[in-house]
């Protein structure tokens, strides 16, 4: 069974940073096609950032340009880079694969954006 563990969220004020980080366990990362989700308060779960097991990646366009995601083979584990973060981006992120059946979803972990 696949355990994913999210961490790395907090409060920052308006054009700070956060780094998110996701560790699995029970599977390779490398060999998925990941990805960084998020949820706000009354909203749908949206994906905001993809990495392909060949290094391929896409963002939302409400992220493209300000976030990143990047993959650490030798720790298992998937990065979300955030960089100018707006107080629109405030939501609990996720991480998981996108190919279906999706693994069991982690905790998330919540980012506060202030302005």
């Amino acid at each position: 069974q696949v355990h994913l563990v999210e961490s790395g969220g907090g409060l920052v004020q308006a054009g700070g940073s956060l780094r998110l980080s996701c560790a699995a366990s029970g599977r390779i990362v490398s060999m998925e096609t990941m990805a960084w989700y998020r949820q706000a308060p009354g909203k749908q779960r949206e994906l905001v950032a993809r990495l392909t097991s060949s290094g391929n990646t896409n963002y939302a366009d409400s992220v493209k340009g300000r976030f990143t995601i990047v993959r650490d083979n030798a720790r298992n584990t998937v990065h979300l880079q955030m960089n100018s973060l707006k107080p629109e981006d405030t939501a609990v992120y996720y991480c998981n694969r996108v190919t279906s059946p999706t693994f069991a979803w982690g905790q998330g972990t919540q980012v506060t954006v202030s302005s």
